[in-house]
């Protein structure tokens, strides 16, 4: 299949960034990677693709976040995304890609994961090539352990490298404010991290299988975020602070502002402040915009990458 003779239609999709609930991780592996046992939920701040056929791959990004990192080659996780689906499809031409990030990069939200999910739904819809959500998904597991979870959205438990999915129940909203740096922090920097104060002497024992805690999943279940409040974790936590010991200012202003918990997302920098409601989640956005900090007030869950217009 090539460009010549056909129709030039151009697909929008939106896909949202996560956090992470409970973070449980395992001992580095032979292989330098880490089984995990994750409870993702997707929130209401989002990245938006277009995607068009072209005689070649192109990427432009722009952003309400700085995309000054953003690669606009074939490091690109939505350029190699593009090109999976495109192969599937035996499409021989090239895919122009587009991209307002609203996500922090490097923030531990899994931007570029839900940049290549929106990637892998806009080109599946671009050519029509038929592919499930679950075929998605497990093209999306060879770019990178939190693309499947940026496909599917909602809320949902991940094992194995975290892209082993089972859907969780969640019942209501569930309101979030993120506190992002200026900064980000490497993913592979804060792992290292955590495998190097892992191996410091009475420090910790060895780890073990990953688990989700299931006061976690009863929580969630019943809509209760004080009970989630007292439930939730992340193991990169100690590793994060350990690279930027500014952070832990910041976690003790959340919680003096009122919030429930407070929680580094992923491999950081972002923070995640767990409100008791929709209300709540908006005064302490107020507090802690005044004490100078970047915050923005999300909730979850919410869907996954989807189509907007065609």
């Amino acid at each position: 299949m090539s460009l010549a003779g056909v129709s030039a239609p151009r697909v929008h999709v939106r896909a949202s960034g996560k956090i992470n609930i409970a973070f449980d991780v395992g001992d580095v592996q032979s292989d330098g990677y880490h089984d995990v046992a994750s409870v993702y939920q997707a929130v209401s701040v989002h990245e938006d693709l277009w995607a068009s056929l072209d005689d070649a791959y192109a990427i432009d990004v722009t952003g309400d976040v700085d995309v000054a990192g953003v690669p606009l080659d074939e490091g690109n996780l939505a350029v190699r995304a593009a090109r999976l689906v495109a192969q599937r499809a035996g499409w021989t031409g090239g895919i122009r890609l587009q991209i307002h990030k609203g996500v922090p990069v490097a923030g531990g939200m899994g931007g570029g994961s839900a940049d290549a999910a929106a990637a892998l739904v806009a080109v599946n819809e671009l050519l029509d090539a038929g592919l499930s959500t679950l075929e998605l998904q497990e093209l999306g597991a060879q770019l990178g352990a939190d693309v499947p979870f940026a496909v599917l959205g909602g809320t949902a438990i991940g094992t194995g490298r975290g892209d082993e999915l089972a859907p969780a129940l969640v019942r209501g909203r569930f309101d979030w404010v993120l506190a992002t740096s200026a900064d980000g922090l490497s993913t592979p920097a804060v792992y290292g991290e955590l495998d190097r104060l892992r191996a410091l002497p009475d420090i910790a024992p060895a780890h073990g299988v990953p688990r989700v805690d299931p006061a976690v999943l009863q929580a969630l279940r019943a809509g209760d975020p004080a009970a989630l409040a007292a439930a939730v974790r992340n193991d990169l936590q100690e590793a994060a602070l350990s690279l930027r010991p500014a952070l832990a200012d910041v976690l003790r202003a959340g919680t003096d502002a009122g919030a429930l918990a407070g929680l580094v997302s992923g491999s950081g920098p972002t923070i995640a402040f767990l409100a008791a409601d929709e209300r709540a989640g908006d005064d302490l956005t107020a507090a802690l915009a005044a004490t100078g900090l970047r915050v923005f007030h999300v909730h979850g869950p919410v869907p996954g990458a989807r189509v907007v217009t065609r």
